[in-house]
């Protein structure tokens, strides 16, 4: 498996073994230390990504237009009272004048419809537009014509039902900007009562097309197409290593909706489990069913991931032995002996019990004249980093053994070499820091906005956190925590 290279744990383990088997003798068991089979585990973060589907509220004001006709009602009221009888006071008596009585005739039409949203609020106007007529007034006057103004506004609530459902309730009001009235022997007729009949009727239609239209608007298979959609697998490193990040939706909740002119936002919150994985692509996670609605308890667009640094042993074995191989071109000095000559064959790294790492040395060593000493010296060390930091120390180093084995005692005394833990510290020390910089790079490159099964996908990360290293029978494992805001909408 490939992986980021992390020379600094091989060069603190280097350093720390010349502080560790300067203790140790030459009584050492002859077998290897066990392999570990474990993997490392990658705990799944849980994200509510912020998911705003948008629908345009256009195809509403010409829906409305299309249903609601242009000519409301017509009035038809013969042998109306159009003036109701008065008592007039006369000096020594009083008098009733007799009802006046007329026909009422007449249509209204409306308006252009108009439709905003602001805030909240969606808002429909529309004007009317009535001609009244009074015929046959009082047996006198053979016609008279009023005209007359109005406006309808209806200013409508959105929520969603339990199934994803858009609804509406509509608050309706009307007012007349000049009621219908004629003049008729010095007296105003009104003639509103019989239009405002009339209105209530065509307020009642507007409520019923308003909430039909609403409930038509396709947000609900939006909303159904981006939750299928979020069942997905993101890449998040292309290679060394690949690193890939699946997606399983566990829930969605609704947080309210935005109203800009003719543009309906609705404000989703999906809560999701991520999942991390190193090396070979996972499927895409089932699909489930749209979830139930739920209202949103916080706010969403909180995206939380493991990004894991991972070093494959594989990789780590050669560094390890080509620094050792240039250092092994000039002899070593070993206090108390004369110059002595190594040649490294093959370094073995690997996990081994209890979270800890094996590495094997296998290597020849003479002094001067004598016979060389051969085998492999066993070294096992426990991984360990401060709260928060890249930089990896090395605890309960033991040497267990060495193994096809000749002069044992040569060989640890070597591997006590100081001057072979500082060369190899010098050549690789600054290398896992660029490393974990350039694999942040490319992950918030990778899913800063890409495309991806129909959706837009925008996240940034602002905080990142170190865990605990540790060793498994895979690799080397550094978690790291990610954290920062992400959102999904609909590609158009």
């Amino acid at each position: 498996m490939a992986a980021p290279r992390i020379p600094p744990l091989i060069a603190t383990l280097i350093l720390s073994l010349g502080l560790v088997l300067a203790g140790c003798g030459s009584k050492v068991n002859n077998e290897p230390p066990p392999r570990a089979q474990d993997r490392f585990v990658i705990e799944p973060q849980n994200s509510v990504i912020a998911v705003p589907v948008q629908a345009d509220l256009g195809r509403l004001a010409a829906r409305l237009e299309h249903e609601i006709p242009r000519q409301l009602w017509d009035i038809n009221k013969p042998d109306q009272v159009c003036v109701p009888s008065k008592r007039v006071d006369m000096l020594i008596t009083h008098i009733k004048t007799p009802n006046i009585r007329c026909d009422i005739v007449g249509h209204v039409t409306r308006g252009r419809l108009t439709l905003s949203g602001r805030g909240q609020d969606i808002i429909v106007t529309m004007p009317l537009h009535a001609q009244v007529q009074a015929r046959d007034v009082g047996g006198v006057l053979k016609q008279e014509t009023a005209t007359a103004d109005a406006r309808v506004r209806a200013v409508v609530r959105l929520d969603l039902t339990p199934d994803w459902q858009l609804r509406g309730k509509a608050d309706i009001s009307y007012d007349w900007t000049d009621a219908p009235h004629i003049q008729f022997l010095g007296q105003r007729i009104e003639f509103t009562s019989a239009a405002d009949r009339k209105l209530q009727a065509v307020m009642t239609q507007v409520e019923r097309q308003l909430a039909q239209e609403i409930a038509a608007l396709p947000v609900r298979q939006q909303i159904d197409r981006a939750w299928q959609a979020a069942f997905t697998t993101l890449e998040l490193n292309r290679q060394n290593p690949a690193v890939w990040m699946q997606v399983v939706p566990t829930g969605l909740s609704f947080g309210g909706y935005q109203l800009d002119g003719r543009k309906l936002t609705v404000k989703l919150g999906l809560s999701a489990r991520t999942a991390t994985f190193v090396g070979i692509k996972p499927d895409d996670p089932p699909a489930t069913a749209l979830p139930a609605v739920q209202q949103m308890a916080a706010p969403a667009g909180q995206f939380r991931f493991a990004l894991p640094v991972v070093a494959d042993y594989a990789v780590l074995e050669p560094i390890l032995a080509r620094a050792l191989a240039r250092r092994a071109q000039r002899p070593f000095i070993i206090p108390g002996m004369g110059p002595v000559t190594a040649r490294f064959e093959q370094v073995t790294i690997y996990g081994t019990e209890s979270g800890k790492i094996a590495v094997g040395l296998k290597f020849s060593a003479a002094e001067a004249g004598d016979d060389p000493a051969h085998g492999t010296v066993w070294l096992t060390a426990r991984p360990v980093n401060a709260a928060n930091s890249r930089r990896v120390d090395f605890t309960d180093l033991t040497v267990t053994g060495a193994t096809d084995s000749i002069g044992t005692d040569l060989l640890i005394d070597l591997v006590n070499t100081r001057t072979v833990s500082a060369i190899v510290a010098g050549e690789l020390g600054q290398n896992f820091d660029r490393d974990y910089d350039k694999l942040l790079n490319k992950v918030s490159r990778a899913i800063a906005s890409r495309r991806e099964r129909g959706l837009i996908i925008t996240s940034r990360i602002d905080d990142v956190q170190t865990g605990s290293i540790s060793a498994a029978g895979e690799g080397l494992y550094l978690p790291v925590h990610a954290t920062g805001t992400a959102s999904i909408s609909l590609a158009q």
